[in-house]
């Protein structure tokens, strides 16, 4: 696993540096010593951090109301660390750290681990529909983004309504593939296991367990209500990290100031999208991709200042939850390296009950 685990960090690795390596060759005057020059008000920066802080709150009270038909007795304030060390853990070890938060939270609760990897998996489609609602309504809806959008370059005003249109395909999608999965979760686990029953790595077996475990999470969604609740938590949680952003552009002074709350939006969404090639503890592919949007979309200047931007942007609302997470796992006596390994082996050991 652990070959396999570096090897995928070497690509992450090549990949990134390519694309560093891209993006600096068209600036051919980069000044390096100008950097670390720009005066930022560190108010805004503050609030930012604040406004982080308040979502991963928010992301206890979602998976409270996930936990409400089996742990009625389980508190927010009681999720709070599990959350606060489950993200310090990706922030720090990638995605080896992914599955620390349900899995802390299972042992906790004396749940079954597969049963909050199941969570863990519908949090994730409450999280895209909570951000592609803020989206489109910034896109679509009379609003500065709307301004700014007719105001682009046509290529550019093209791109972002193509985004919003992409957006709207996978959230249709998923919840068509959720419903689906709801009625007949089962039988289409059933169909994978028997149609690809030889493929290397008992690879239709584990497919089967995901689409099992997602029928599980699903089942935590108890009527209309809980689905309410957890979709506003959802856009309350992105509107406040939203806020963050703005924040931190803001701290830059007068050449980010019509950096608008809707705006920073298409800042998230890169980030979202460059989050995807990470390097444990330093990042890459967020910075890089909000650097490219800060340049090429909002044609921030000097270059210099959307390299600092990126990097703030990435140090508040990736970095700034691990010293609060390292002071919960000392105070509880964790080691999040032997929490990646632990929640690794529990999830082979869910795979090989699934397919025994």
């Amino acid at each position: 696993m652990n070959k396999k685990r570096y090897l995928a960090y070497a690509v992450v690795f090549v990949v990134l540096a390519v694309l560093v390596y891209l993006q600096f060759r068209t600036w051919q005057h980069f000044d390096w010593a100008r950097l670390f020059q720009f005066g930022l008000n560190w108010r805004h920066i503050l609030h930012g951090v604040a406004y982080i802080y308040l979502a991963y709150f928010l992301r206890a009270v979602r998976w409270k109301i996930f936990l409400r038909p089996v742990r009625k007795e389980a508190s927010i304030l009681g999720l709070v660390p599990a959350t606060m060390i489950g993200f310090t853990g990706l922030a720090l070890l990638g995605r080896a750290g992914e599955l620390i938060r349900p899995y802390l939270i299972a042992r906790r609760y004396n749940l079954p681990f597969a049963s909050q990897v199941a969570v863990w998996a519908v949090e994730r489609i409450f999280d895209i529909g909570g951000f592609t609602v803020l989206m489109l309504a910034g896109i679509f809806l009379p609003s500065k983004l709307r301004a700014f959008t007719l105001a682009a370059p046509p290529e550019v005003r093209h791109w972002i309504h193509l985004t919003g249109y992409a957006l709207i395909a996978l959230v249709l999608g998923l919840l068509s593939g959720a419903v689906l999965v709801s009625y007949r979760g089962s039988r289409i686990a059933q169909w994978v296991e028997d149609r690809f029953p030889h493929l290397a790595g008992n690879l239709g077996h584990r497919i089967a367990q995901k689409i099992r475990e997602f029928t599980v999470g699903l089942n935590t969604i108890h009527g209309p209500a809980a689905f309410l609740q957890l979709s506003a938590v959802s856009v309350l949680m992105w509107w406040l990290i939203a806020l963050a952003y703005k924040e931190v552009t803001h701290a830059y002074g007068a050449p980010m100031h019509d950096m608008s709350a809707t705006k920073v939006l298409l800042l998230m969404g890169a980030s979202m999208i460059g989050s995807m090639v990470q390097l444990p503890g330093v990042g890459g592919g967020s910075q890089l991709a909000t650097i490219s949007a800060l340049d090429h979309v909002f044609h921030i200047v000097p270059q210099e200042l959307a390299v600092s931007c990126g990097i703030m942007l990435w140090l508040v609302t990736f970095v700034a939850v691990v010293p609060v997470g390292l002071l919960f796992s000392h105070h509880e006596h964790l080691s999040l390296r032997k929490l990646s390994a632990e929640s690794e082996q529990a999830e082979e050991v869910a795979t090989v009950e699934t397919t025994s």
